[in-house]
């Protein structure tokens, strides 16, 4: 049996932040989110049939907000995921929340449904900057449900963080790292807001209100990544930090181009060399699935070219970076076969390094780091 993780979507939210380009929508009725929730279990029955000879050994309930799915809907999927995968004794399951969304009644029932990992979207502990970025939680909300959590068993926790929005100073940004990790989670997200199209940030900066500041981001980053480490936490990715043993697998999936399979409105997956992705239209996504129909509206067999370039583009982002060995068995070559003059180039400017048969960015590499992976795509 093949290990695949599983990644299922649910693109609701009580608001939509302002920096947010996911695809989810707000104001959302409970009669589309049940209708919709029947539709994903009619797309997991659809995929039985692929995947008798995988073993899911993690589960990502992602969004948007899984955590307003009501439980009656939310019970039904699990339990339709159970009895149409093959699931592993060891499984990390992972579910997405909102401080706000919670409760300890809802906390109790995710730990009986066999979810053993929350990911809790905190982003900043300032109530200024989370109305600031259109949060409908505040930093007391989000201490009551991490607490509760605990309460409830929970032994598995992420906090996710953002940085460099307009207005948060260095202070406010150590004020955060420094409350999180009091509260010791195993696992810690940090990311740089981004400027995505579509999103009222991006009018913002667009128009020239806001710029961006390179020099602030990086000073807010390190600072984060040094404050971790002193703390015993292993930076494993460029943007996650965990204790010892609580790296997130799933995710590990992605960075390491191994197996998944996206159930839900626009999810993504990689199965048997194939890439596609679903329907982004939620009501044409709840038809399809209500005709038995294939929801996927895009597939990729990948070539060996994007296999290579997947696999040193992904492996990057792990501070371990990619095992020379695994790239020489996968590709029948060495990667300075592939890539020469790339290699001597980084290798001479200190972006990348070699050691013990690992090719990983130096902390250099890691802030021009989409400048290094991009050396490595084959058109």
């Amino acid at each position: 049996m093949k290990p695949l993780g599983l990644y299922v979507h649910f693109p609701f939210c009580i608001k939509k932040c302002h920096y947010c380009d996911f695809l989810s929508f707000e104001k959302i009725s409970y009669e589309i989110i049940a209708d919709y929730c029947n539709a994903v279990i009619k797309e997991i029955e659809k995929r039985k049939q692929d995947l008798n000879d995988y073993t899911v050994d993690t589960i990502f309930l992602g969004g948007g907000t899984p955590s307003l799915i009501p439980e009656e809907s939310l019970e039904k999927i699990i339990v339709s995921i159970y009895n149409n995968f093959h699931i592993a004794n060891d499984i990390e399951f992972t579910i997405e929340s909102n401080p706000k969304t919670l409760s300890k009644e809802k906390l109790d029932f995710f730990l009986s449904s066999g979810i053993n990992r929350i990911s809790m979207g905190v982003q900043a502990l300032d109530d200024t900057l989370l109305n600031f970025i259109g949060r409908v939680h505040s930093v007391q909300d989000f201490y009551k449900n991490y607490y509760e959590a605990r309460e409830a068993g929970f032994r598995n926790i992420n906090t996710d963080l953002i940085f460099a929005i307009p207005n948060q100073s260095m202070k406010k940004w150590q004020d955060t790292m420094e409350g999180i990790i009091e509260l010791k989670p195993e696992h810690i997200s940090f990311y740089s807001l981004k400027y995505e199209e579509g999103t009222p940030f991006y009018e913002r900066y667009s128009s020239g209100e806001w710029t961006e500041n390179d020099e602030e981001d990086r000073n807010m980053y390190w600072h984060a990544v040094n404050k971790l480490r002193r703390k015993g936490y292993i930076h494993y990715e460029i943007s996650n930090a965990a204790v010892p043993g609580y790296e997130c697998r799933h995710n590990l999936k992605y960075w390491s181009m191994e197996e998944y399979l996206g159930i839900g409105l626009g999810a993504h997956s990689y199965l048997r060399n194939l890439r596609f992705s679903n329907e982004r239209d939620l009501n044409k996504y709840i038809q399809n699935a209500n005709n038995m129909e294939d929801n996927r509206i895009w597939i990729y067999q990948n070539k060996i070219k994007d296999d290579i370039s997947e696999f040193i583009f992904t492996g990057l982002r792990k501070r371990k970076g990619i095992c020379l060995n695994d790239f020489n068995e996968r590709f029948k070559g060495s990667i300075e076969q592939f890539f020469p003059k790339e290699i001597d180039n980084l290798l001479s400017g200190n972006w990348i390094e070699i050691k013990e048969n690992q090719m990983m960015l130096t902390d250099r590499g890691v802030d021009v780091s989409n400048s290094i992976m991009s050396k490595f795509i084959i058109l």
